[in-house]
This record gives C-alpha cells, structure tokens and sequence, in this order.
C-alpha cells in the first residue's frame, strides 16, 4: 500500500512539473524560481520516472530489482530537496521532505530484504 501511494504521490508531483507551464508551477512552488525550466523539468521527469520504477517492474514481475532502486533514488530526491530548503529556511516543507523519504527508505528495505518481488520464471 505504500508503494502505491508513494508512486501516486510522485507521479503527479512529477506530471505536474513535467508539464505546466513554469509560470503557473511558479506561483505554489517559489522554489521554480531559483532553477532554469529544465532543471524543473528534470526533476519532474526523474519524480515521474521513480514512481512509474515503483509500480511497473513489481506489477510485471520484470527487474523487480529496480523496484528498491527506484525507491532509493525519490529518497536521493528527498534528500536534496531537504538540503535545499534548509538553505533557504524554508522550514515548513521539510515534514513532507521527510515523510517521503522515510516511505521510500520502507519500500526500498522492504522489496530488497523483508518481501522481494520474484521475477517472472
């Protein structure tokens, strides 16, 4: 179940800076302001990329390896952007910067040691 919602929640965050326009992004996000428009795209493609390698490679049973994978690298994405509000003294967004990561931490530990995912035979 957390994979799932970790997934969803990375997933939109990612279509999202993927694909509106950075004016609109930059109007609940201040922090697109400090970045070119393809540094917020990348990360928008990488948070996209890291919650479809939560759920496809699990769902098909294919590299399921890549599932933890996955879920280490939205941690890595946590991490900076953890780093990067403290810079800036953007305390209240940290809570989410943590929460997050500690889910990825759980589903990376999980499907890499307490219940890996078998790939097809």
């Amino acid at each position: 179940m957390a994979q799932v919602l970790l997934a969803a929640m990375f997933l939109m965050a990612g279509i999202m800076k993927a694909t509106q326009p950075i004016e609109e992004l930059s109007q609940s996000m201040t922090w697109v302001n400090d970045f070119s428009a393809g540094m917020v795209r990348f990360i928008g493609i990488s948070e996209l990329l890291g919650g479809i390698g939560l759920l496809l490679p699990a769902l098909l049973r294919i590299k399921p390896i890549f599932t933890p994978l996955a879920a280490l690298g939205l941690f890595i994405i946590m991490v900076l952007a953890f780093i990067y509000h403290i810079s800036n003294a953007e305390y209240q967004a940290l809570g989410i910067n943590l929460i997050l990561g500690a889910i990825a931490v759980f589903i990376a530990w999980g499907r890499y040691k307490k219940a890996p995912i078998q790939p097809k035979a």
